[in-house]
């Protein structure tokens, strides 16, 4: 039986990366029963630079119906492994943070306190040398994972670097068709209702004026309806994050095709290195209390792999998050709703888990508090802890050769992430608040790779006489195994090869 309160008409307001993908899970979920409008206008530029994603996407990519090749070559995409940080807990010294677990677990104690005990008893090899991730990574390898558990090679996930432009062309295509209306404008006046405050309607510089029951706020950091209609708020975690700004610039191959992620701190911020098909990605995010625009855009420059391929593109954040994603019938996402640096690639996960919180607990026209407290609830949790993660790596730094690196190893931060680091300093066990979308092998390779390192371990290790053998022998495994694959370029070239352009 119909609901005689259910949505109509959706409105999402802005296109991007944010914007189709909520119109291609909409059209997909609602089944051509609620119409589904997008307002975007070309003269708006959106700010995806390319785009690092974290293995939940291939779900959301899945749940679409998107063959994985064919979406490969539509966005010039390449494999991810995980992500390399250079310089971060020291100048000189690397680590690497993969997708899946470090190793098989063989007993009732995690893996990594198997390693923590053996480390205190001898020399061991960095955390890393116990991910498959991480031995096909250094060589430059790729396949898919295996389902046996039994085999390394089971061990390991993956996600893709592709272009956020062409991923939201690619989508809007996959929603067109499924009866998403585009409408091209830019909104010069936004209508509300008088008896509650709801939006009514956007009205478009060409005189059009879309009303709607539910709008999608994807108009980036603006938030034009969430924040400048409905003075939604602000909660600002620059003292955290004291980055807030970026500047981008795409280059030649030149390099290595990594099928990785890499993240190289600089004097201020860091640098990401993203490898597409057709080029490589790269973006200085820095503070801009500790150095100038055109100091960024100059240590930029020096640091790419290949030749420039466009000028240098500045941009402007302020880390945090609206102090409600929705608010009356507005819901925001993507840049709309907050703003996390791309430290982790968590940018587009983001809008995925918005998109999966709004299905979970979709509402109708009434938007009950119920729902909308819920949804803000959920939402709220996953930012918080994201940034506690983020935080992470700034704070578990060795580095004083800065102001920048000064000021984040001795800040006061969230008493959330200071119980976590005191816990894993104390015998290497992980706290868990909530749902957090990083797992144990996230935590365990930031703290370890930044040498928070335990001053014990979970006393049940003891009870294992053969754990050193084991590690080895999962270690050899990787290694072997790591070396049967096909090179990430021939992976590709056999697979899903973009056109040449």
């Amino acid at each position: 039986m119909m609901n005689p309160h259910a949505l109509q008409h959706i409105a999402i307001i802005g296109g991007g990366s944010s914007g189709w993908m909520a119109a291609a899970a909409l059209s997909a979920a609602l089944n051509g029963q609620c119409q589904i409008s997008l307002v975007e206008s070309e003269e708006i530029g959106t700010v995806g630079v390319g785009e690092a994603t974290i293995p939940p996407i291939r779900m959301f990519n899945q749940m679409l119906g998107i063959d994985e090749n064919e979406f490969l070559r539509r966005t010039q995409g390449s494999f991810k492994l995980g992500i390399e940080f250079v310089h971060w807990g020291r100048e000189g010294h690397r680590y690497f943070h993969p997708f899946g677990p470090h190793g098989i677990n063989f007993d009732f104690a995690p893996l990594h306190q198997h390693y923590l005990a053996a480390a205190q008893a001898k020399p061991m090899p960095s955390i890393d040398e116990y991910s498959m991730a991480w031995h096909a990574a250094k060589h430059g390898k790729f396949g898919k994972p295996l389902t046996d558990p039994r085999n390394v090679l089971s061990t390991f996930d993956y996600a893709y670097h592709f272009d956020a432009g062409l991923y939201a062309k690619y989508l809007r295509e996959i929603s067109e068709k499924r009866g998403v209306r585009r409408i091209e404008g830019k909104i010069n006046q936004i209508t509300t209702k008088s008896e509650n405050g709801f939006i009514e309607a956007v009205h478009l510089q060409n005189g059009a004026i879309v009303s709607a029951d539910f709008f999608i706020d994807c108009s980036g950091f603006r938030g034009l309806l969430i924040e400048e209609t409905l003075h939604t708020g602000y909660e600002d975690w620059t003292h955290w994050l004291p980055c807030d700004r970026a500047v981008a610039m795409p280059c030649a191959h030149g390099g290595e095709f990594t099928p990785y992620t890499r993240s190289t701190a600089r004097q201020a911020g860091w640098q990401w290195r993203i490898p597409l098909q057709h080029r490589i990605g790269n973006g200085y995010v820095y503070s801009s209390q500790f150095l100038s625009n055109d100091a960024a855009a100059d240590t930029l420059q020096k640091n790419l792999d290949g030749a420039a391929l466009a000028e240098p593109r500045h941009l402007r954040f302020v880390t945090g998050r609206r102090k409600k994603l929705w608010h009356k019938n507005v819901l925001a996402m993507g840049l709309a709703s907050g703003f996390l640096e791309p430290l982790e690639s968590t940018s587009l996960h983001m809008v995925q888990s918005a998109i999966s919180r709004l299905l979970a607990i979709f509402p109708d026209k009434r938007m009950d508090d119920m729902t909308v407290t819920e949804y803000n609830r959920l939402g709220i949790e996953e930012y918080e802890r994201i940034r506690d993660f983020i935080i992470l790596h700034y704070k578990l730094t060795e580095r004083e050769d800065t102001p920048l690196w000064q000021y984040c190893r001795h800040m006061q931060v969230p008493d959330s992430l200071a119980n976590k680091i005191a816990n894993f300093r104390h015998n290497g066990r992980l706290v868990v608040y909530g749902n957090d979308l990083f797992g144990a092998q996230s935590w365990v390779a930031v703290h370890l790779g930044q040498f928070n390192t335990p001053l014990s371990h979970d006393p049940l290790v003891g009870f294992r006489q053969n754990a050193e053998d084991m590690l080895e022998r999962q270690r050899q495994g990787m290694i072997t195994s790591a070396a049967q694959l096909l090179s990430h370029a021939d992976y590709i070239k056999k697979n899903c090869a973009a056109p040449t352009l």
